[in-house]
């Protein structure tokens, strides 16, 4: 597997993105500002991450996925290392990142890969006006679940 930065000339991976993000509107937004990065294996894309900068000496990884069909290969796991190494690489002291109070499967990924939660903003999934409530495991996704790592 090869994980690289996106060409510009290259389309976002949206159908990818959207997974892990349901709305366009904010995918968009980020994209605008973020740097994206792409998982290949034989010449295709399997897997994407967005590093976007928040404040001084701190970046957030704003979106995470793997195809459906590449599930359970670990390709989740080096994406994150590889987030986490390239905002180290950039010289970035801290690295963020969110997810929903539903993702059990990211929240144990995340805290493998050294994140610790730093805070739950409450409601995020409801306020920011998604056209349909997530459901995961059974669970509603409401809030979000804010971690973080040193570098």
């Amino acid at each position: 597997m090869n994980i690289r930065p996106l060409h510009s000339h290259e389309n976002y991976p949206l159908e990818l993105l959207l997974l892990a993000d349901p709305s366009r509107q904010l995918v968009e937004e980020y994209l605008k500002r973020g740097q994206c990065y792409v998982a290949e294996v034989d010449d295709q894309i399997v897997g994407v991450y967005v590093l976007l900068p928040t404040r001084p000496k701190t970046i957030e990884v704003v979106n995470i996925a793997v195809a459906e069909v590449m599930h359970g290969k670990g390709i989740g796991r080096q994406l994150v290392t590889h987030a986490i190494e390239t905002a180290r690489a950039q010289g970035y002291t801290t690295l963020e990142i969110g997810t929903g109070n539903s993702s059990i499967g990211q929240l144990a990924l995340y805290q493998k890969c050294g994140f610790r939660i730093v805070g739950v903003d409450l409601d995020f999934f409801v306020r920011h006006n998604y056209v349909e409530e997530i459901y995961e495991n059974g669970i509603q996704c409401r809030d979000m679940i804010r971690m973080s790592q040193d570098l």
